[in-house]
């Protein structure tokens, strides 16, 4: 499947670095572990991060009930939510020319509150096992209060554009061969540590949160 563009999602500058693939799509959406939500509120733009998870061609969102950008966001209204996954610095010879390798993904549209019961908990199912892989199983489940507070937004995938650079320095003619300046690419990766036990905790660390570290 294609990515559908629209005036919002079509790429206006390096035109030529625009996925089409939706599978793109899902993938930077899949590997990357916060998103950013942009709207308007009280007449300003605001962008937070927030915890999210994907579902096939749904992405969910999460956060108190309290929170009056997620508040705004479920009554309809125009929302932006970006990803960025940072591949490398690019040096180059000139500084100009200097740049970065990643992946990054937007996405368009009016967020749903999610209402019905069983979606809401499938959705705080869906964020938790992407940040936290096998915590939905394993941990204490969400009871009565904690339902309660929280918020579940959901954002159909259908106006999406993904944009990707890979690859070395683009390099003016006369910088390749006249001067004496190293140049290439420092690899940026996100590795997770050694999990640190609480104080607290008496049992080994179980094995999801050591793979975990391999995702």
């Amino acid at each position: 499947m294609t990515l559908s563009p629209t005036s919002r999602s079509t790429l206006t500058r390096k035109k030529e670095r625009a996925a089409t693939d939706r599978q793109v799509l899902y993938d930077v959406l899949d590997e990357a572990i916060i998103c950013h939500v942009g709207l308007v509120l009280n007449g300003s733009p605001v962008v937070l991060p927030l915890g999210y998870g994907r579902h096939g061609e749904t992405l969910y969102l999460h956060g108190s009930t309290g929170a009056g950008s997620l508040r705004a966001a479920a009554k309809g209204i125009d929302v932006c939510v970006t990803v960025t996954l940072l591949d490398g610095i690019v040096y180059a010879r000139s500084l100009n020319n200097h740049s970065m390798n990643y992946r990054s993904a937007v996405v368009h549209g009016r967020a749903r509150l999610v209402e019905d019961p069983d979606e809401k908990m499938h959705g705080l199912e869906v964020v938790t096992d992407h940040l936290t892989p096998g915590s939905w199983q394993y941990a204490r489940g969400v009871n009565a209060k904690e339902f309660a507070s929280v918020l579940v937004l959901s954002l159909d995938l259908a106006e999406a554009s993904v944009k990707v650079r890979d690859g070395g320095p683009g390099e003016e003619p006369e910088d390749v061969s006249a001067h004496d300046i190293w140049a290439g690419v420092v690899p940026v990766q996100t590795t997770f540590g050694e999990p640190v036990s609480a104080d607290y905790a008496r049992v080994p660390v179980p094995a999801h949160i050591s793979r975990g570290r391999d995702r």
